[in-house]
């Protein structure tokens, strides 16, 4: 039987609480572009062909029919993607915004269902990724589903419309990240799944080994940081529009509703297998530890078709991304691009899981070519500067693409930049340490901030000084000066104010979609605050439930406050009588450890019966510590006064943070 399972919006990279905040319209956020970062954009035009319109045709090859602009819903009524909100972009770049980027936003905003070739259809700008159907011998075969449940029926809704109503025979998730497998049950329902079981013509669903690991645990320890962290990176909190958020580089934005995904019936685990899927001939790839940890590629010889996955992208990609999330290996990325290159001949069709595809044997080639020396040449070139003893920040400053490489719009900073991804391959060699001294035991933000506030002459010398750097287009300067003033005086609302504008200015020069949003977040957030979360908690259970029992208790780790459990040497087992598991809760030295070996064995203080569900409900705060024992679904047998002392040792959640103030 097929098996399905949800994912929680803390696990999983771009389910980012959009609920969680609400989009600012305060004109006090948007000031105008300098002349310096007018001057700094008009440079753009000489360093790459903007006029070029191969792009823009290819985009558009094959339009069969243009996506509405009507938002979509959830069930609940909120509206999680409105695409034309975007129908600004339009014309000649703004002031506010690098000429380089809007051109990259344009296209991204080019949406619809395309015709690649006979036989392979894409459905593009329904989601931050592409979902592509394939034709098979009794209906279609999906890649990438999309991000939600909402987005990814809706597309299929929409190709229903125009290419006629196929049975999805079969689902390829092409790696673990979210927007690639998030919408599955909006193919097929559960109960449409349970009928083909039923009717012995179970779906098919291929991805690469490892895939339910990674997808479901590769974020859910450090899921709160990183959610607060994603607000920066997709700027979650900016309205739409030439002063704000315009493009993610990859697409427009990630989309949240509702998750789900699919057990795999088909792991993919050598580096190269042929499978025949409903008549359909194909040659799997898999690329473990590239873009993401778990991620395949493949070719359909009989259509002279290759599906670059995310592996390669009309982006420079992120050997690092601005959420946080563990670095990338450059250089093994770039050999399985080389190593691919040479399965490929007679393919005359490349598609991706973003962006519009590329036809031509030549034309491929040439991609797949400086695709692989982009990431070979920052993976080589920062070595070669750090082995000359330069840290990350000069490492940064000094390395540049060559023109042959730089010049295609493909390799351009639109989501990853040369400049953090050379820091992180830094980082995969040598880590955080730079080696100098100074840098190993530094002073906290806050106590380093007050001794350079004294150091530089007090808040107003330091903010006179700073609006002649100002003045001068010196933003970068600005900004590492009066974030010290900042976080030493956080209510200084004139430091803020000029920090926010340098922030801006900054966002106004940036290729990169999520430096962009980055900076005008950041400038956003130090003019009006951070805003409280306001997760809906039953839709965040709904999705826990469905996880993986050992990897809630993995996250539940990480919440206990160290200090209250100094000194405890204690244990408790917990029965949850819906899912039939048992575990052993245990703290000591200041750890909490969960197993399920030797439960009956163990010595513990109590022992909690109830259901998994409850217990979940009391993790996030639906029901109180009272409303849980006073459960007629509840047992406790032992201790109940230590049991309360244990559950007392737990944080009871995870608050929105703080990032630009102390």
């Amino acid at each position: 039987m097929t098996k399905t399972f949800k994912i929680s919006l803390l696990v999983v990279p771009f389910t980012l609480l959009l609920s969680a905040c609400e989009r600012s319209t305060s004109p006090a956020t948007q000031g105008d572009a300098s002349h310096f970062t007018i001057e700094k954009n008009q440079q753009v035009y000489e360093q790459i062909d903007i006029a070029d319109q191969q792009d823009f045709e290819d985009a558009q090859r094959g339009l069969i029919a243009r996506a509405p602009d009507a938002p979509i819903k959830n069930a609940a009524g909120r509206t999680i993607w409105h695409p034309g909100a975007y129908n600004f972009l339009e014309g000649e770049s703004p002031d506010t915004v690098n000429p380089s980027l809007w051109r990259q936003a344009k296209l991204n905003n080019i949406r619809g269902l395309f015709k690649v070739k006979d036989g392979i259809y894409q459905l593009r700008g329904f989601d931050l990724a592409n979902m592509t159907l394939i034709d098979s011998d009794s209906g279609w075969i999906v890649v990438d589903p999309l991000t939600t449940v909402e987005t990814a029926n809706s597309a299929l809704n929409f190709a229903r419309e125009h290419l006629g109503n196929k049975l999805v025979k079969a689902v390829i998730f092409t790696h673990s990240h979210v927007d690639h497998f998030g919408g599955a049950l909006g193919l097929l329902s559960k109960e449409e799944l349970a009928t083909r079981e039923a009717n012995n013509d179970p779906l098919t669903v291929i991805a690469p080994s490892g895939f339910v690991e990674e997808s479901v645990s590769e974020l859910i320890v450090a899921g709160p940081a990183m959610t607060r962290r994603g607000v920066y990176m997709y700027g979650q909190v900016l309205e739409r529009s030439a002063k704000g958020h315009i493009d993610s580089g990859l697409g427009k934005q990630p989309v949240f509703g509702t998750v789900s995904t699919l057990q795999p019936t088909i792991d993919i685990k050598s580096g190269r297998e042929a499978l025949t899927i409903d008549g359909v001939e194909m040659i799997f790839l898999n690329m473990p530890g590239s873009e993401a940890p778990a991620e395949l590629t493949f070719y359909l010889p009989e259509h002279q078709a290759y599906c670059g996955a995310e592996v390669t992208s009309r982006t420079l990609h992120n050997l690092y991304t601005l959420r946080g999330a563990k670095v990338r290996d450059g250089l093994r990325w770039s050999t399985y691009i080389n190593d691919s290159i040479a399965e490929l001949d007679g393919i005359d069709t490349y598609f991706g899981s973003h962006h519009w595809p590329i036809w031509g044997n030549d034309n491929i080639v040439t991609f797949m070519e400086k695709q692989r020396d982009l990431y070979r040449f920052i993976h080589d070139q920062t070595l070669q500067l750090a082995n000359k003893g330069f840290t990350p920040r000069e490492i940064a400053e000094k390395i540049k693409l060559p023109e042959s490489l730089s010049k295609v719009f493909y390799n351009r900073d639109y989501y990853g930049t040369v400049k953090h991804n050379s820091k992180a391959v830094y980082q995969h060699y040598f880590g955080w340490y730079d080696a100098n001294p100074a840098n190993l035991n530094p002073l906290p933000p806050t106590e380093a901030a007050n001794h350079y506030v004294e150091f530089m002459g007090g808040a107003e010398a330091i903010i006179s000084k700073a609006q002649v750097s100002y003045d001068k287009g010196e933003y970068r300067w600005v900004a590492e000066v009066l974030n010290h003033l900042v976080f030493a005086e956080p209510d200084n609302k004139h430091a803020k104010n000029l920090l926010a504008a340098s922030y801006q200015q900054m966002a106004y020069q940036a290729e990169s979609a999520p430096w962009r949003d980055v900076y005008l977040t950041a400038g956003l957030e130090l003019q009006e605050g951070t805003k409280a979360s306001t997760l809906n908690k039953e839709e965040t259970i709904d999705l826990l439930y469905n996880v993986p029992t050992h990897e809630f208790f993995k996250s539940m780790a990480t919440q206990l406050k160290a200090d209250d459990a100094e000194g405890a040497d204690e244990s408790i087992k917990i029965v949850f009588t819906d899912t039939q598991e048992t575990y052993v809760l245990s703290v000591k030295n200041s750890v909490l450890h969960y197993t399920t070996v030797n439960v009956d064995k163990t010595e513990v203080s109590a022992t909690l019966t109830l259901t998994l569900r409850e217990f979940l409900d009391f993790q996030v705060g639906i029901i109180s510590l009272k409303d849980l024992l006073t459960s007629d679904n509840l047992s406790v047998e032992g201790s109940t006064l230590e049991l309360l002392s244990f559950l007392s040792m737990l944080d009871s959640g995870f608050e929105s943070f703080n990032i630009v103030t102390p």
